[in-house]
This record gives C-alpha cells, structure tokens and sequence, in this order.
C-alpha cells in the first residue's frame, strides 16, 4: 500500500470521521495540575444510558392501588392492565411488565437476594428555575427552557444541563472532568495521559468540557485510523503506512508548525489508542473472575445495545490498569420515539434495556465493582399521557432508573404527578407534565459522591442553585445511600 492509497482510503474510513478526529484532539490535552487528595482511594465511574427519541416512561413507572384508576383514564387504549405490572415492593407503584429484572434489582430478590440496587426517581425534568403551579408556567412568570418538545433542543440540554442555552457548548459530563480529571486522577503522571470520559455511541454533549473530551471507543474497543481493529495483513500495512505518514514523514517534509504539531498529536493518539486496546482486549481477572469470562457469560440480550454494555464493563475493569480513579461512560440506546405503534415497540424495547442493565449489574457484582459503579438513565423527554390513537407525542417530564450499590434501592423518589388529563400538573397537549424535579438536583447528587466540590458545583452546574445548597450537608433528592 503505498501513501496515496492510503489518503484515499482514510477520507471513506475512521480517519475522515469526527468521533476519531474528536477522539485524537481529546487524547493530547493535557491537565495534569497537581493532586489535591482527600478523596480516599475508590475509584468511581458514572454510567449514564441517554434513552433518545424520548422514552414513555410514564408507562415505565405506573401508580397502583388507588392511584391506578387516575393513570387508567388518562393513557386510555394505552394503558397497562395493573395486573400484569411488576410489583415494587413497599410502594403504591409497579413497573412495565417487561421490567421483571429491574423489579428484582428494586426489591433485592431473585439474584439480588439483600441487595436493593435500584431506585426510581418521578417527575424529573429539565428546568432553569422551580415551576411552583401550573399558572406560573401559563402566565410566563417562570424562565423555561428553550425550545420545549424539541429533540435535539432537549438532548442537548439533559446532556448540558443548562436549559436556556449555551453559546459555547460543553456537558456537565466534560465540566465535571475539566475539573477533577486532573486532582483526582493523580496516578497520571510524567508523559502518561489517557482521558477520564469514554463513550461506546459516538460524540455526545454531555463529555465535552473546556479542556477535556470524550476517548470515542466502539464494542471491540479503541477506535483505529483504519477503521477496525483487526489484524489482517492489509490492516496491518494500511496502519504502518499511518503510523509512518503521522511521524518522520510529517516531521521531515512539511515546515508548517501546526503540521509537526498535528503529527505528534496524531503519533501520541495512536499510542494511547495502542495501549488501551492492550488493556481492553486483556483485562486479566478481578476479585478471582476473569473479565473477559464474566462479560461473555452475563445474560445480556441478543441486541445491538448490549455491545456497548459489554465495552462499559471491560472499560471500568481495566481502570486501575488505565491510572483512572474516576470515569465517566456514555451508553445511547435511541429509537424511544413511539407516536405509533406504543404498546408493542415500548415492551419489546423495554425487555431489552431490562435485560442489558440487568446483566451490566450482574459483571459489576462478580468483579466486585457494584459499589464503585452509579448507572443512571437520561432522555429527551417524557411524552404525552394522551393517545394519539397508537402512541404519544413529545412532552415534558419523565420518570428515571438508577442503579449501582451505592444506591439507596427499593425507593421512589421525587413527586409523582397527578396524571390527570388538563389537571393541575398538566400544562397542556394532552398531558405534558411540568417537572417538579430538575434534572439539575439529579445530577448534583450523582457528582456529590464522584468528588465535585460545592465550591466547584456551579461550575458544573450553573443553575444548581436555583434549585439547591451545594453547601447542604444533606443530598438533593436522596436516592444516594
């Protein structure tokens, strides 16, 4: 394979596309300030699975007993019979019937005999202030978020967590890592770099900060200029003629500095790229179980989605190995945008994100990282209580899971709303629920027990306040143990 080849090639392959440039430019910036310690030495890793198209999850999540009747008349055709919801024990709620393994995650039965590693967090949004009636929010009396009902609006802002906008974008994700990737990660040193933020579904919002990224892996781990991480022959040239064109040739031909500096960029990428697939494709054994064995007996689903769960798992196994205290992962399981065809497409979609998290919890317990591991969801929005005739359209609020061990399992936290259609929680459209909790005290507890500081939380989150004390002594919303 000679040069040319090589650069028509790369143009169709990985080289030509942003999650690999993003991941090149994201490998070489360095934020190696000086440890600040008095964080012990547990290494933590925040798993947020973004559910896009916008889930139903008042379907997910369904008032029972006498709360049911109200939940029945609204969502009419579409209503779950209450028979056939899973029970959550201790509550005046149930889930979807295909949720059978988050109910025995919930409850602490069946494998999670002792051992409540779920909890459901109710009417959680996304605002910029509290919303106190549903006058306030009709008068205009309240700031709301931009572009309400909006997909790419609203992704972007759970993935932001600033609702009104932003000139210059950035996650609260990639804040949270501008901040302590650097005091936390301390066991990086001298020439050693290797990003905090991984995400197995492309670039997203939510791991962009100032100065730091996301390391866009796939399910066979780190990303490669040739565009798969094979060891054919001819992967195998095309990577040399890579590896020779970023360095000496660069170095030797071209004068322009931003050139050289791009070569070495490029030349490091590859390297750190190099030494986490060593890793991921090795993991070795944790807590007496081989990783790879664990991953590939785990019950996860027959589904695309269950790739990325998989890479998630060997990413947190291998962070000692990677000189990371803290990580972040990103999971996107899209296609939540039901207007038709509900009922079948939510079951079958549901059963399978029961299975992967179920499965995801189980590799986490027999490694022995359940108690360093917070997996939490996120969507564009709640949707509509109304039928349109065959599903519902795009709302406001929404129902969320999180899960882990340090989670206080088997609540429901947050104010479930009245569901009632035109009601006093309902701003209009058949059922867009306002929410009475805010995205903002979601994720301030999520970042309290990773190591953000309150003096650093506004940082993070520019609105917590409007909502929370980051000096509370107490969490915000209390599904953290």
């Amino acid at each position: 394979m000679n040069r040319r080849r090589f650069l028509g090639e790369a143009s169709c392959a990985a080289i030509g596309s942003t999650s690999v440039l993003s991941t090149l430019l994201n490998l070489t910036m360095a934020n190696h300030a000086a440890a600040q310690g008095g964080f012990g030495t547990q290494r933590k890793t925040l798993v947020c699975v973004f559910l896009s198209g916008g889930c139903d999850t008042f379907n997910l999540l369904v008032p029972t007993g006498a709360g049911y009747s109200e939940y029945a008349a609204a969502r009419s055709n579409l209503a779950i019979p209450q028979a056939q919801l899973r029970t959550l024990t201790g509550t005046n709620f149930g889930l979807h019937p295909s949720c059978s393994k988050l109910a025995e995650m919930f409850n602490g039965t069946g494998s999670f005999v002792g051992k409540k590693r779920v909890s459901m967090l109710a009417n959680v949004g996304t605002l910029i202030e509290p919303i106190p009636s549903k006058t306030a929010y009709l008068n205009g009396s309240v700031a709301l978020p931009k572009a309400l009902f909006s997909h790419r609006d609203q992704i972007e802002q759970w993935q932001t967590s600033v609702p009104q906008g932003m000139q210059v974008l950035s996650g609260w994700g990639g804040r949270a890592a501008d901040i302590i990737h650097s005091t936390l990660n301390t066991e990086q040193t001298g020439g050693f770099y290797m990003p905090m933020n991984f995400s197995v579904a492309g670039n997203s919002a939510f791991q962009i900060g100032q100065s730091e990224g996301q390391f866009v892996i796939t399910g066979s781990g780190a990303l490669a200029f040739t565009g798969s991480t094979g060891d054919s022959a001819s992967l195998q040239a095309k990577q040399s003629v890579i590896e020779q064109t970023v360095e000496s040739p660069i170095e030797q031909h071209y004068s322009n500095l931003f050139q050289r500096t791009h070569g070495r960029i490029t030349a490091n990428s590859m390297a750190r790229g190099e030494e986490f697939q060593q890793h991921f494709s090795s993991p070795g054994t944790l807590n007496g179980q081989d990783v790879n064995t664990v991953v590939a007996n785990a019950p996860f689903p027959n589904h695309w989605i269950s790739a990325q769960f998989r890479a998630a798992v060997k990413t947190i196994a291998i962070r000692q190995q990677l000189k990371l205290m803290r990580q972040t992962m990103f999971i996107d399981f899209g296609g939540w945008d039901h207007h038709a065809e509900l009922l079948e497409n939510h079951a079958s979609m549901l059963a399978i994100l029961d299975g992967a998290l179920y499965a995801f919890q189980l590799c986490l317990e027999t490694l022995g990282l359940a108690n360093d591991v917070i997996t939490f969801t996120a969507s564009d929005f709640g949707r509509t209580l109304r039928s349109n005739g065959q599903g519902t359209d795009h709302a406001w609020s929404g129902n969320q899971i999180v899960m882990g061990g340090p989670v206080a399992g088997g609540l429901i936290r947050g104010s479930f709303p009245s569901l009632v259609i035109e009601g006093n929680d309902d701003v209009g459209r058949g059922g867009r629920i306002f929410p009475k909790l805010s995205a903002d005290q979601y994720f301030c507890e999520l970042l309290r027990w990773f190591g953000v500081t309150a003096g650093d939380m506004d940082e993070v989150l520019p609105n917590i306040r409007n909502f929370y004390d980051p000096y509370s002594s107490s969490n915000p919303v209390g599904f953290l143990a």
